[in-house]
């Protein structure tokens, strides 16, 4: 793995910003139209914009989801690997899941085309 330089530091600093404090537009900014996202919470994965904020949306309502990145590498083929803190809370305030992950993207033309959800 190598250093990620400081445009995409912030672009991924944002976007998991952008997402913790539920700004679905503005992450799918980062995302090309067809991008391929996982559904972490149901499982398989979901196509597109639409899908992935209507995904999203049906997430925020049932559980409060924070990721934080703690690590950001590049990898073969140059993917981006984001080690992530993800604490996962219902709407009481209860600790569903307190776990580290690895979120891997790959970009093109600096947006998002697809991630995946690594242990």
């Amino acid at each position: 793995m190598s250093e990620i330089d400081g445009e995409t530091l912030a672009m991924f600093t944002q976007l998991y910003q952008d997402f913790n404090a539920r700004h679905a537009d503005l992450v799918l900014e980062q995302m090309t139209h067809d991008v391929h996202w996982p559904n972490g919470w149901e499982g398989g994965y979901v196509e597109g914009h639409e899908a992935v904020k209507e995904y999203w949306t049906r997430q925020w309502a049932e559980i409060d989801p924070k990721v934080t990145p703690v690590e950001l590498n590049l990898v073969a083929g140059g993917s981006v690997d984001v080690t992530v803190h993800q604490l996962v809370k219902d709407h009481a305030g209860s600790v569903l899941s307190d776990s580290t992950v690895h979120h891997v993207y790959e970009l093109d033309q600096g947006l998002i085309t697809r991630m995946e959800i690594h242990d």
